[in-house]
């Protein structure tokens, strides 16, 4: 544990002392100590996972914490990979996305804020006891605020950035509450010590499990807890987007992941209700995110649906282990905890690949894009992979752990129970359409930015693409979307050794099954390799015998003589067929100039979706609030002399009521 804690340290300190130097080496020199970091953090984790042992380290604070314990299990372990890993590549892309801010002032609070959020991830993903895991959640929160606000010139950067801050402070009230609970009962801060006081009372565990579900899910973005999250992505910057989407809303899923295993075996209606909400946001999520326009709005949405598809395979595992059937509690909870590596990966991906564009166009509207690919050709071929990735098609990762989710819904059709063979039918074909909706929105996404002609001078002034130090780490992230889709065995056995760890003593038979989706994943594997190996081949052969000549012809133009940029779909366009067919799910905003003389100077249409949450729910409390608090601006006089005496007031209420109450 002592490499794990001096990584810590490092990260905790890197952004001092990359302040140090000159504007150009700063985040040079943050990237090589935020590397150091992730290595020290890494390792120990690396020999949890591939070893049999857990690391724990015990501090004695004082009476109030009294012991804390910071444990890297398989289950910490896992996700301190991720954290690692992800997080660094997005440091290395910020060398490249930070060039025009370096000589912004709040750059340096920016390279502080960074490292100390990975750091805060690490220790929210290790520490065990209460009091200690709300002060590093609070420091996560804290610092990824201040990395939203960058850019807080800007009305909307900033109107994002408190909404995010006011949905994390509900988030961690709920989580103070259900921790609070299990304190009172248990006598002790300790996470240990949980399990005993919600294994022996289904109705206690019941209620903490809702409250810790609304705390935790709103950091993931649970439907309806999410409506920070389309706001607060697009506002930050790429990498940081890639690190909140590809990363901190996991910590999320660590919570109601812990929180499994704390109660051992969930009761029906705690499996029933968790699906059915996981199966509403992963269709909430991708409806809206056809809608959007803003590019990182667009992927905000679909980190809505990927949590969803998380919380679907992890809603089966659920119901595995309530029926005691080994094979769906494994299929489950593999295929989500395998999808939270995976969504990391191809997320992070596209939001690099948004920032490229972003950084070159100046704009994250992809109606006035187009014709990227000419002057883009390596972003828009991994934006591509990321997309594929993303919609579940092989042989790409996104497949893997989606097809093990499949695969344990099917199985858990056996579970003779009416109402979960309900809720099973009503997951695997809202998956489905989830996995349709997502094709139709990256075919839109793509094809709009990247094919076609420039709509705009934005997309018509491009003429190269984003340096090396942006394009290698998206690559490298590339190669992993490929590598696990082609070599699934062999991440698949690494996450069944943390599902085996987590629940084994809760479920007999649990050794027997374990083998199943390895084979299953080997077969796949097979047929992965063949198809890359043929799509290769067929690559080989066409540059062979056109000899690398690449003809050009004319795009028949339906009797016009030149085609324009007028003449092509837009995004709006292009996903209007579809939703019309669901009006009610959408509140349309209309801004319309229509035109009024005979050779109008100007018209203009632009239509934006608002959230039917935000625009039903949020908005009116808003407005009610704002009114109920506006009846009592006349006691904001200014006078000093009024607030005394309010003061003096409140103090002579409360002697008089302790009073009357002794």
């Amino acid at each position: 544990m002592n490499n794990y804690f001096i990584g810590i340290i490092t990260l905790l300190l890197s952004g001092f002392v990359a302040n140090i130097f000159s504007k150009k080496l700063k985040t040079v020199i943050l990237s090589l100590l935020v590397s150091v970091g992730s290595v020290f953090c890494a390792i120990p984790a690396v020999k949890v996972l591939f070893g049999h042992e857990n690391l724990v380290a015990n501090f004695d604070f004082n009476t109030i914490f009294g012991n804390v314990s910071f444990v890297i299990d398989p289950l910490s372990a896992f996700f301190i990979l991720v954290i690692t890993v992800m997080s660094l590549l997005s440091v290395i892309y910020s060398n490249g996305y930070l060039k025009p801010y370096l000589d912004l002032k709040n750059i340096s609070s920016h390279l502080v804020f960074l490292p100390m959020l990975i750091a805060s991830m690490l220790a929210v993903v290790t520490c065990q006891n209460a009091l200690m895991f709300l002060i590093c959640w609070e420091i996560m929160s804290l610092s990824s605020f201040f990395l939203v606000i960058f850019e807080s010139n800007k009305k909307d950067v900033l109107k994002a950035g408190i909404k995010y801050l006011v949905f994390m402070h509900i988030s961690v009230l709920f989580i103070i509450i259900a921790f609070a609970l299990m304190s009172i009962k248990s006598g002790s801060f300790e996470f240990e010590t949980f399990k005993a006081v919600l294994q022996n009372n289904t109705s206690f565990a019941n209620i903490v499990f809702i409250l810790a579900f609304i705390g935790f899910g709103t950091k993931a973005g649970f439907v309806p807890f999410h409506n920070w999250l389309p706001d607060a992505h697009p506002a930050a910057p790429s990498h940081v987007s890639g690190i909140m989407s590809g990363v901190m809303i996991k910590t999320g899923i660590y919570g109601i992941i812990r929180m499994i295993t704390l109660i051992g075996i969930p009761s029906k209606e705690i499996a029933y209700g968790f699906l059915a909400i996981s199966v509403v946001s992963s269709l909430y999520g991708v409806l809206y995110a056809i809608t959007q326009h803003d590019l990182k709005r667009l992927l905000a949405y679909h980190s809505i649906e990927n949590i969803g598809i998380v919380g679907i395979g992890l809603g089966v595992g659920m119901l595995g282990l309530t029926y005691h059937n080994p094979l769906v509690a494994l299929l489950g909870f593999t295929g989500g905890i395998l999808h939270v590596l995976n969504h990391s990966i191809f997320k992070e991906l596209l939001f690099l690949s948004a920032g490229s564009v972003y950084i070159k166009t100046h704009t994250k509207d992809i109606e006035i894009l187009g014709g990227l690919i000419k002057s883009m050709p390596v972003t828009a071929i991994l934006f591509l992979i990321g997309s594929v990735a993303i919609c579940g098609l092989p042989p790409f990762n996104g497949f893997i752990s989606e097809f093990l989710i499949y695969f344990g819904m099917f199985k858990g059709l056996e579970i003779h129970h009416f109402l979960s063979i309900l809720l099973i039918f009503f997951a695997i074909s809202g998956l489905a359409l989830v996995g349709t909706m997502a094709i139709l929105c990256f075919s839109k996404a793509f094809s709009i930015m990247f094919l076609g002609m420039p709509r705009s001078e934005n997309a018509q002034n491009v003429t190269t693409d984003s340096s090396k130090v942006m394009l290698i780490p998206m690559g490298i992230l590339a190669i992993f979307t490929l590598l696990i889709g082609i070599y699934p065995q062999y991440v698949v056995f690494w996450v069944k050794r943390v599902v085996f760890d987590m629940f084994s003593e809760n479920i007999v038979n649990f050794c027997q099954v374990c083998m199943i989706p390895l084979n299953i994943m080997q077969t796949i594997a097979l047929y992965a390799v063949l198809f890359v190996g043929f799509v290769t081949l067929m690559i080989f052969l066409k540059l062979k015998l056109t000899k690398g000549k690449i003809v050009m012809h004319d795009t028949w133009g339906c009797g016009y003589n030149r085609a324009n940029n007028h003449m092509q779909y837009t995004a709006s366009s292009f996903a209007s067929p579809f939703l019309s067919m669901l009006r009610p799910l959408f509140k349309k905003v209309f801004d319309i100039e229509k035109p009024k003389k005979l050779f109008p100077v100007a018209a203009h249409f632009h239509l934006h979706i608002e959230d039917i949450e935000e625009a039903y729910v949020l908005n009116p409390l808003l407005k009610f609030d704002e009114w109920f608090l506006s009846k009592f601006e006349a006691m904001q006089s200014g006078n000093i002399q009024s607030y005394i005496k309010y003061g003096m007031v409140f103090l002579l209420v409360v002697i008089i009521a302790s009073l009357f109450i002794g």
